[in-house]
């Protein structure tokens, strides 16, 4: 199956970094046509840069690392290449507070995970994934031996969490499923299973099971 990253900053391009140090091929798309090429250059032939619609257009599996409101804009404009794909949401839906803090963006009750399910085209699969580490956290803990910590994911759909769980460990983590996609407020900022929330630092399977 072929991969693309749409979205090349902090937490795009350090899962890009992640996933060709596991042997993953990988499709970068960004805005900025240049922070892709430049991104393709650095890791190699395994990384290949395209425009947005091509990379939606190739891949199978598509993460969409940009903001909340960035992806509702992506599944409007390229709706119809969407259809059949995967698609992999690792936002948290959170802006500056004004005092050196974040807020969310929806209603505390809400998930971006949710709301976006509610969007994707009817024979699109829909993971949260990918956004349950800070970017820092995302990087350095990735590959980690000899117990890897865990990146935790959320989907109905049995086909897409089994694909999206190869690529957690492509990128260097150890997949753990949390149940379907009302759930994934929890991986979420602010929720048990977050970084920024209860969870407070990468965590090995051993430490992840009991949380769950």
């Amino acid at each position: 199956m072929k991969t693309a990253i749409i979205g090349l900053g902090n937490i795009g391009a350090t899962l890009a970094r992640n996933l060709t140090a596991g042997g993953a091929p990988v499709i970068v798309a960004d805005k900025t046509g240049e922070k892709a090429h430049s991104l393709a250059r650095e890791l190699g032939a395994s990384v290949t840069s395209m425009s947005i619609a091509d990379a939606i257009g190739q891949a199978d599996t598509i993460v969409l690392a940009v903001y909340f409101e960035a992806i509702k804009e992506l599944l409007v404009t390229y709706r119809s290449q969407f259809a059949g794909k995967i698609i992999v949401d690792p936002s948290n839906p959170i802006a500056p507070d004004g005092q050196g803090g974040f807020r969310k963006t929806i209603a505390p009750e809400q998930s971006s995970g949710q709301l976006l399910a509610k969007l994707i085209p009817h024979d699109a699969e829909l993971v949260k994934a990918f956004g349950t580490l800070g970017a820092a956290s995302l990087q350095s803990a990735a590959h980690r031996q000899p117990e890897p910590a865990v990146l935790f994911y959320a989907s109905d759909y049995p086909e897409a969490s089994r694909a999206v769980a190869k690529l957690i460990v492509a990128s260097g983590y150890a997949p753990l499923a949390i149940g379907g996609i009302d759930q994934s407020i929890r991986i979420e900022v602010g929720g048990d299973l977050h970084e920024f929330g209860k969870l407070g630092k990468p965590v090995s399977a051993q430490e992840a099971t009991a949380l769950v």
